[in-house]
Order: C-alpha cells, then structure tokens, then sequence
C-alpha cells in the first residue's frame, strides 16, 4: 500500500501544468524520432541533456521518459510503411507489419501496433510500480562484491548481446572503459590519460561523449552514406481494427507483454530479445501459420507488444541497481547523474517522489501516445518525406549550442567533434556504441566498488568474491562471456558440414 499512496502522490506531482507539458513534448519528440531513419530515442535523449539543465529534475526525466516510451511507439511506424526499423527492436515488426502495408493493411498494422504497445506499456508500468520498490529494498543489503558482479554482468551481456559480434561488443566496452579512466584516479589523486592536456584534468563529461558518439556520429556517417531513403508504402483510411483483428491481437498483446516485462527486468535483458521470442511464438501458436511471412497481424501484435513492455521491464535494473541494459538506459543514467542523482536501492528513500512522478508520467505518456498514435497516423507517415538534410543539419546546430549551453568552451567543442569521428570510426567498422557508454559510466562506478571490495579483504583480490551472491555474479557474468563464443564455433561447425557434403560428393 505503500506504493501505491507514493503513486498517488507521484500523479500529483506529474498532473501539474508544467510536467503535463513535458511528458505531452516528450512523447511527441520521442514518436517522431521513432519514426524518423536513422534518428532514435538515445539520440535524442543524447541532444536533450546540455538544454534541459535548467530544468527542474522531475520535469526533466519526465520528459526524458516520454521520449523513451514514445520512441518504442514510433519506430514501428518506419518499420511497417518503410520497411526500415527505427529502432533495433522494432526490426520484427517490420517482418509482418511490411507485408499488410503492401497489401494494402498498413492502418491495420499501425493500429495493432499501436493498441499492443499501450496495452502492453500499461500492464508493464504497473508491473514496474509494485516490483520496483520491494526490488530496491533487497539490493539494499548488496555487499561491494556484489554490486562488482553485478556491474560485470552489465558490462558482459551489454558487449556480447549488442554488437554484431561478441569481439566487437567488448572492442565497444573497452573504448568507454578507457575514456572513463581520463582525469584524475580517486585514490591516489595521479593524473590518467590526460596527455598533458589541463582541461582533461577533470575527466571528459558524459555529456559531450554521449553527444559526440550518438548525434555528430550520425550525421557524420549520414553525410559518407549519402542519406538515400527507401520506398514510403502509402496510408489509407484509419487506423482501426475490425472484430477478426481485435480477436486475433488480443492474445498476443498478453503474451507479448509476459515475454517482454521480465526479461527487459533482467540486468541482461533488452529489448531485442523479447521480440524475436514473441515472433516464434506467435508463429507456433497461430491458427493461420501460412500467413506468417505474407501479413500475419499476430506477427506485428505480439513483438510490439514486447518491444513496449520490455521498454518498462528495462528501467527495473535502471532505477534499481543503476544498470543501463540498452542504449537509451544508459543516456538516461547520464541524466540522473547530471542533476547529482545516482540511480540504485537508496534513490527510492532518498528521491522518492521524484522516482514516482516519474512512473506516475509513464501512465500519462502511455495514455498521450494512444491519442497521439491513432488519430495522427498519417501525420507520423508525412515525417517520412521530411529532407534528411533538415533533419541532420539540425542535430549539428543542437549540439553544438547545447555543448555550450552545458558550459563548455572551445575546447570541449573540440572533444565534440573528436568524439563524433571516432563514432564514424566505430560505426565503419561495425563496432556499436552502447557498450562503449556503459563502460564510460559504469567504469568509474566499478572501479569504486571494486577498490572497496579489495580494502574491505586487507587489500587481497579474494574480497571481490567475499559473499555468495558474489561468486554467483561471477559465474553467470563468466557464462555470459563465453556462451557467444561457443554458439558462433557451433554455428560455424554446422555450416561447415553441408560444404564438406557437397564437397564429398563431387569427389
């Protein structure tokens, strides 16, 4: 009961005029930058933070929250009528959702889409208020040793999981690990890859990097790509469901949402997997199979549903243990941490009411983006014709005035823009960027709790698995990091086989 007179409180505080305003803002930027190419809710969140400074906090993250959810929203818009996913967790929908736009579904597939993703975000954020709290009550009692491990599962699963390749993910992690170590080391105050630079001293904020990596990354490779846009599939009549659709979606909306709350909760969760697990099922347990591939509405239903309850499921570990699990996790980690706040079990005793007039917004946004989705469908459409040089040569002037607006000078314009090409960099040789920012703000964390863990033994390693939560943390964080490794050998071996086949027989 609790929670719930906290959320009552939390709706009081999220109702007033000025966060209404910013959760209507946040959702409506996060939708359109869902649906926009190559233009996603971490990039936006990303651009967001230098101008929001002025910002009370709760406002703040108010409407850093809409665009998150509203990004979920959108990004199956570009997946259905472009067949372009805004973002990677919206690529299942494409696979249906494309296929009913062709055939001339698109505003059956958009309103499954959308329904499902307010049905889904609505049992998620309820499932979030009730599981959030009694979860930070337990990691109260984490030992140092514990938050390593857990803070070692964070940085495996995000490096394996999120890249093209486990090398890479950890390459990622690596490069963020390494640009969080720049300035001064706590313990022993010895400079660390400052260069001899005096601006370093201080360590290079997450800000810039978050910027640099995310927005002039982008638009530095839009310009080597040449920013060439594919064939927009046409939106007739409403977005509404007929009886057959509303009893085909239905189910699937629940058992998207029973994929998606638990395993986006899980610090290796995500986004991603939920909707490839939903997919399957809903392709195993269809009473139409053969439409899978051609159009199947359950095939768009379930996923979305997934990707938008995931969404809620990934701000557990977030609020919780101070774990990003996804790229926009970690932008808005960075957020928190800006206005001095450090998410983990004490944030709920000690910004209480900031925490639930934050989830109390998620149910208002949830609410905003139905309105906004289905009556506004061909609006979110048009932005698909919108120049991608309007688009890109904005994101350029954001960020720069919001480097200087968040203090900085022309030597942190400087970093901006060396970051951004080493975003190019990174992006040219497949190597992705979110593990690179939870290594940056998670390394300095880690780096803490380990040196306590270590002092807390007389300065012997072996603290590091004192407990034995720790040495559980440890295992599933070796597991994780070896999983990937051994399922790539496996598949390589399979493929392998039929070649020495065709090979045997031609001999």
């Amino acid at each position: 009961m609790d929670a719930l007179s906290m959320l009552i409180d939390g709706f009081g505080a999220a109702l007033t005029p000025t966060n209404l305003f910013l959760a209507l803002l946040g959702v409506t930027l996060g939708t359109a930058v869902g649906v926009l190419p190559g233009i996603g809710p971490a990039l936006t969140v990303a651009l967001l933070l230098p101008i929001t400074f002025k910002v009370d906090p709760t406002g703040a993250l108010i409407l850093f929250a809409g665009v998150y959810y509203g990004g979920m929203y959108g990004g199956s818009t570009t997946a259905i009528l472009l067949n372009t996913p805004g973002e990677s967790a919206s690529m299942v929908a494409a696979l249906e959702g494309n296929k009913m736009a062709r055939s001339g579904r698109a505003a059956s597939a958009l309103a499954t889409a959308a329904i499902g993703s307010f049905v889904a975000g609505t049992i998620a954020t309820i499932l979030l208020t009730f599981v959030a709290q009694p979860f930070a009550d337990i990691a109260v009692s984490f030992t140092p040793a514990d938050y390593v491990g857990l803070m070692a599962i964070a940085f495996v699963t995000v490096a394996t999981l999120l890249g093209s390749s486990p090398l890479k993910g950890i390459g990622s992690l690596l490069i963020g690990l390494t640009i969080g170590l720049v300035g001064i080391e706590s313990q022993s105050g010895q400079a660390r890859l400052t260069l001899g630079v005096p601006t370093l001293l201080d360590g290079i904020d997450v800000v810039i990097v978050v910027v640099a990596l995310f927005a002039i990354g982008e638009v530095f490779q839009h310009a080597l790509r040449g920013g060439t846009t594919g064939t927009v599939t046409p939106l007739r009549g409403k977005a509404v469901l007929n009886r057959e659709e509303w009893r085909r979606s239905w189910p699937a909306w629940l058992r998207g949402t029973a994929f998606g709350f638990p395993i986006g909760a899980l610090p290796a969760g995500g986004a991603e997997i939920p909707t490839f697990l939903s997919y399957a099922a809903e392709r195993k347990l269809s009473k139409h199979p053969e439409e899978f591939g051609h159009g199947a509405i359950e095939g768009v239903a379930g996923p979305e549903a997934a990707n938008n309850a995931a969404a809620a499921g990934v701000l557990v570990p977030l609020l919780t243990l101070g774990l990003p699990t996804s790229a926009t996790a970690a932008v808005i980690l960075t957020a928190f941490q800006s206005y001095g706040l450090q998410p983990g079990p004490l944030l709920f005793t000690e910004s209480g009411p900031l925490v639930y007039a934050l989830l109390a917004s998620l149910y208002i946004g949830n609410v905003m983006l139905l309105v906004l989705n289905l009556p506004l469908a061909k609006v979110w459409a048009r932005l698909l014709q919108v120049p991608a040089y309007a688009i890109y040569g904005g994101i350029m002037v954001f960020a720069t005035l919001g480097t200087f607006a968040s203090g900085g000078g022309l030597a942190d314009l400087l970093l901006l823009y060396v970051l951004g090409l080493l975003g190019v960099l990174m992006a040219m040789a497949g190597i992705p960027l979110a593990p690179a920012v939870v290594g940056l703000i998670l390394g300095p964390l880690f780096e803490v709790q380990m040196l306590r863990a270590v002092l807390l033994e007389g300065g012997s390693a072996s603290g590091l698995f004192a407990t034995p939560l720790s040495i559980i943390l440890w295992c599933l964080a070796l597991l994780g990091l070896l999983v990937p490794f051994v399922v790539a050998a496996v598949r390589r071996r399979r493929a392998a086989q039929p070649e020495r086949s065709e090979a045997g027989v031609r001999g």
